[in-house]
């Protein structure tokens, strides 16, 4: 049975909340230590997440859960047409000439001025053209991916790939499964044996949230969402030595803002706000990510709770070994999850789900199936007996 193909997975116009998986090329440690050559390159990791915070504050996407490994990344990413509907047409085009500057005078030291958006907002299908942009998860990856080839490569003094080749992309179907999805991606470093609990591993999501919950602050990575006057930049351009604007620029790049945030801030709230409409874009109006939206029904004390005793469960599967905590069972028993199975599912996810176009219940996934035409996805029976 063959890949699904993207647009069957997700497109710009439809919120809908996707799994992606990017490898380095060769599945090589580019972002951990070389076992060949024994170097450390563990500190490009930071320079993926800076790069997923800003992009967060630009995009029309939420951020729900990451992990960053040695030489793959796992994300899992929501569109939000509705949201980037919200905004004006100058917040679209700064947001865009901030990812995208085009060619323009001294392109590594330019800013988008005020000309620059106006210029845009007056281009009304190319403007459209840009809204459906920001809400593509394709554009999202492309816009992390490339930039981080481009340092890497630089570094090395090389040329040639540094990602495998395009994301693997899989649809999250329901609930059900994005708990177990994002359990399973906050536990990948914990499955890698790279720790042995979420609050131990960083570049996770789970610590990221553990972190914030304890008070911890970190330098915001966000744009700068506003353009600079037509005077400002010419005086810059004609009183400010290169060498200097080189500097600011170098600068901006670490923080653009100079803003102190909690470590979770750039990322979406875990938990649903039952006082909302799930209509309502919930725009977030502080610059650091698209929405305010949360995407589980649960507190994150919830959460924590069962990712810490997933974590400790281990690989094998719970049936047979130890009790499920009554809190445990109650979270996965609301949701149609088996909770006897729940450790096999995650752990093993790679096994049942890995080569499926889509995750979650089999019902939702047979009714997903059949939006496309087919009559059913991979490993939709294989999962059977993890829901009741």
């Amino acid at each position: 049975m063959p890949r699904a193909k993207r647009t069957e997975q997700f497109v710009a116009q439809e919120v809908c909340v996707v799994h992606v998986v990017q490898r380095c090329v060769r599945r090589a440690f580019l972002a951990g230590v070389d076992p060949v050559s024994g170097c450390d390159f563990s500190y490009r990791k930071e320079w993926i997440r800076r790069r997923m915070e800003a992009l967060a504050s630009a995009f029309g996407i939420d951020v729900l859960s990451y992990a960053i490994m040695s030489n793959h990344l796992h994300l899992i990413l929501r569109n939000r047409p509705d949201v980037v509907a919200a905004w004006t047409d100058e917040q679209a085009a700064i947001r865009w000439l901030k990812v995208f500057p085009g060619r323009r005078l001294e392109e590594h030291l330019g800013e988008p001025t005020e000309a620059d958006v106006q210029r845009l907002c007056r281009d009304k299908p190319r403007l459209e053209e840009i809204r459906n942009r920001l809400s593509d998860i394709s554009w999202f990856m492309r816009a992390l991916a490339e930039p981080i080839a481009r340092m890497a490569n630089r570094q090395d003094d090389c040329t040639g790939r540094f990602w495998e080749g395009r994301f693997k992309a899989q649809r999250i179907v329901d609930e059900a499964g994005l708990l177990a999805c994002s359990m399973y991606v906050d536990l990948n470093p914990v499955r890698a044996a790279v720790g042995d609990s979420p609050d131990s591993v960083t570049h996770t999501s789970a610590y990221d949230r553990i972190e914030a919950a304890k008070g911890k602050q970190i330098t915001s990575a966000a744009f700068d969402l506003q353009p600079v006057s037509v005077s400002d930049a010419s005086k810059q351009s004609l009183e400010v030595p290169t060498d200097k604007r080189r500097r600011v620029k170098k600068a901006k790049q670490h923080s653009s803002s100079g803003r102190r945030i909690r470590r979770d801030a750039w990322l979406a709230n875990l938990s649903l706000d039952a006082g909302k409409l799930s209509s309502d874009p919930e725009v977030h109006r502080e610059g650091l990510r698209c929405s305010d939206r949360g995407y589980l029904n649960v507190s994150l004390r919830e959460y924590m709770r069962l990712l810490r005793w997933t974590a400790s469960v281990g690989r094998e599967s719970m049936r047979g070994q130890q009790a499920v905590p009554r809190d445990v069972a109650r979270v996965l028993r609301n949701r149609g999850i088996e909770a006897e199975m729940w450790s096999e599912l995650v752990w093993n996810w790679q096994r049942y789900f890995g080569r499926s176009g889509c995750a979650g219940s089999p019902a939702a996934m047979k009714a997903d199936a059949e939006k496309s035409g087919r009559r059913w996805h991979r490993g939709q029976g294989a999962v059977a007996a993890f829901f009741s």
